[in-house]
């Protein structure tokens, strides 16, 4: 009792669309992936790595000694370097790039090295570029399918929430949304309203004693959810005089010095200990637990509940206040009640769009169209899973 159904809501963008999308990408990827995979296949993946692993090495070498091997400079260091740069590029006839790691060996071949003769070594070197490239791509497109596999996996859990929303709204279209729910909403709000203002001033007025005892039957009363007082704080009330003084009384009392309390309670250490330690309890109790939720119970629920409440609401409203209770439980025993409950309870439940695509009809289609786009997220899944 108290409180009410949390009204649905929607993304502003949209599920089923972006898990059509994401199972798209990861096709992309994935077929990109596959394409680079099925060349390197091809070629021999340890040949490709091969010739980019001799490409490295052989650039290593080039940028270690050209300043120190070119012109009349470092004969030793020229020396070691023709001794590596020939053992780099060293492959067989048959390797990948076989010919420019030769003509890249034969540019610097020479007994006096220049600048010129370096850069036409690099220059030789790019047709075996070609495998540290494809190598790159592959790796970056293996990274860009895992990352559009775990979007694509995001998105259809996101599709399977909107699909399991979408039917339940599908199963609210036997909804009479044209229903007049402001003859069921007017006198429900008008009692919450009136009974939350009668137990605030009652809450205000009476003593603790009287209170604590109103909570005390409430809590025997079925459909009341109400918080009974803590048991030292209850028998504080109960065998002290200041149980007598309404409860925000008490609780000013709490913040009173010692000095100063003695003039109003017998014993103020037994106030403090019972009254300050539960401050948040007495603070925070209200009328909620008498309203009435929102959508109410369906109509014979509903009249029991309230024949439960009139008892306790008298004790603490006006007749004005409990008319209005018997007015709805009326209400509630007309044979129209069902029909206004049933609207009130879609019109809570759903947004706005969502109740267009049941004004409209269209929400059938559209778990149709989320149903075949889970199917075809499922579907590239399965098909573009790598072991």
């Amino acid at each position: 009792m108290g409180g009410a159904v949390a009204s649905g809501s929607t993304a502003d963008s949209d599920p089923v669309a972006e898990a059509g999308e994401a199972a798209a990408r990861l096709r992309e990827r994935y077929d990109e992936l596959r394409r680079l995979e099925d060349r390197i296949a091809d070629l021999g993946r340890e040949r490709v790595e091969a010739a980019a692993d001799t490409y490295r090495r052989a650039h290593r070498v080039l940028d270690q000694y050209e300043e120190d091997a070119v012109g009349s400079g470092d004969f030793e260091a020229y020396v070691r370097f023709e001794g590596e740069f020939a053992n780099a590029v060293d492959v067989a006839d048959d390797a990948l790039a076989a010919e420019a790691f030769a003509a890249a060996d034969e540019a610097v071949d020479k007994k006096r090295l220049s600048e010129s003769d370096f850069a036409a070594a690099r220059e030789a070197l790019d047709p075996a570029g070609e495998y540290v490239d494809l190598l790159a791509d592959r790796d970056e497109a293996l990274d860009d399918y895992r990352i559009a596999r775990k979007e694509a996996r995001r998105a259809r859990k996101e599709l399977d929430a909107r699909l399991d929303e979408l039917r339940e709204v599908a199963a609210m279209a036997d909804a009479d949304l044209d229903a007049d729910v402001d003859r069921l909403r007017e006198p429900v709000e008008a009692y919450n309203e009136a009974v939350r203002e009668a137990f605030d001033d009652f809450y205000k007025s009476a003593s603790a004693r009287e209170v604590f005892a109103f909570l005390d039957r409430a809590d025997a009363t079925p459909f009341v959810d109400v918080d009974v007082p803590p048991t030292d704080l209850a028998d504080y009330v109960v065998e002290h005089a200041a149980g007598e003084e309404p409860l925000p009384t008490l609780l000013e009392y709490a913040d009173y010095s010692n000095s100063k309390l003695e003039h109003y309670v017998d014993d103020p250490g037994a106030l403090r200990t019972a009254v300050a330690v539960h401050r948040t309890y007495v603070e925070r109790l209200d009328g909620e637990p008498l309203t009435l939720d929102w959508p109410p119970a369906a109509g014979d629920e509903l009249a029991y509940e309230i024949d439960e409440l009139i008892p306790l609401v008298s004790r603490v409203a006006g007749d004005e206040t409990v008319a209005t209770l018997r007015d709805i439980r009326d209400l509630a025993r007309d044979e129209a009640y069902e029909r206004l409950r049933r609207a009130a309870e879609v019109r809570d439940a759903l947004d706005e769009s969502e109740l267009e695509l049941v004004r409209t009809g269209a929400v059938d289609d559209r778990v149709r169209e989320a149903e075949r786009t889970l199917d075809v997220v499922d579907e590239v899944l399965a098909e573009t899973e790598r072991e």
